[in-house]
């Protein structure tokens, strides 16, 4: 059984941005500049916003964090956007989710200029990722496409088996492995809430991408020996023998699965660390398109 570690892995990638923005500098070429948004105090976004920051430093990039009431407006945050979008110093922004009720997610993230667009999540990124065209694709599928490649875990000809289907990870996972690419040529089947036939599929398949958010779901007798698990769920639970009273698990059963696998993320450290280095690296591609 091979870790797919994403921490170190994660690690490696900030190493190469930094070393291409020394020589962005050196050169007389302009920093990369990431902008974050965050409308209110939810204590987990704050803590993956400043994570991101932190990031940022971490590769020399410049970063702006723009922390915004809880009750501003839809108007409002929609002019904070739009100074975003003209801003010539700033490559790439984010709007960090979940947003308050009153506002409109959907009206929100379409007012993203494109082209500043680093999490992927406009319709026409979504669009080109979907026609395989060059674009930002969204940092958690990124993050999974670079881990498989850097680990040489094959896909061509393999069936893989996504579970779940959201717009943030199953759907997009299923599309780039079908596509003609070095990591994909996979046959893929997505499952959901209506699958009726799940453990059947699994048995089958050669790769599994598990992005659902049930705890341990994924057991052992579901996986054939051999397979290559990722698991994408990430959840607290509540555990006395720790001594912060929680354990993180993801939605695969870990320690049964890993003996049957021959490639497994673990949780934490595996597809969690990749999402923010695949956002530095969405930046420096904006920031390249921008200036270069």
């Amino acid at each position: 059984m091979i870790l797919l570690d994403g921490k170190k892995t994660a690690a490696d990638i900030k190493e190469e941005i930094a070393l291409e923005v020394v020589n962005f500098k050196n050169q007389g070429k302009k920093t990369p500049h990431l902008a974050a948004i965050i409308v209110g105090d939810n204590g987990a976004s704050i803590t993956y916003v400043n994570a991101k920051v932190k990031a940022c430093e971490r590769v020399g990039f410049e970063s702006t964090l723009i922390r915004l009431a809880e009750d501003i407006s839809e108007k409002e945050l929609l002019n904070e956007i739009e100074r975003l979008n003209v801003d010539k110093n700033i490559d790439g922004f984010i709007v960090q989710l979940p947003l308050p009720n009153h506002i409109d997610e959907q009206k929100v993230l379409m007012a993203v200029d494109p082209e500043k667009d680093v999490d992927g999540f406009h319709p026409t990124n979504v669009g080109k990722m979907a026609l395989n065209l060059p674009t930002f694709i969204s940092a958690t599928p990124f993050g999974i496409l670079e881990l498989l490649e850097r680990y040489n875990v094959r896909t061509s000809g393999k069936h893989v088996a996504v579970l779940g289907r959201s717009h943030i990870v199953g759907s997009p996972m299923s599309i780039l492995l079908s596509q003609k690419r070095t990591v994909g040529n996979a046959t893929v089947t997505m499952c959901h809430s209506r699958t009726k036939n799940l453990k059947e599929i699994t048995l089958q398949a050669d790769i599994i991408i598990a992005a659902i958010g049930i705890p341990e779901f994924l057991k052992a007798d579901m996986v054939k020996d051999g397979v290559t698990v990722i698991d994408v769920g990430i959840t607290r639970l509540k555990d006395a023998s720790k001594k912060n009273g929680f354990k993180l698990v993801g939605d695969v059963a870990f320690e049964e699965v890993s003996k049957k696998s021959e490639f497994i993320t673990p949780v934490p450290g595996g597809v969690g660390p990749m999402t923010i280095a695949m956002l530095l690296k969405n930046t420096l591609l904006a920031c390249k398109r921008a200036n270069y």
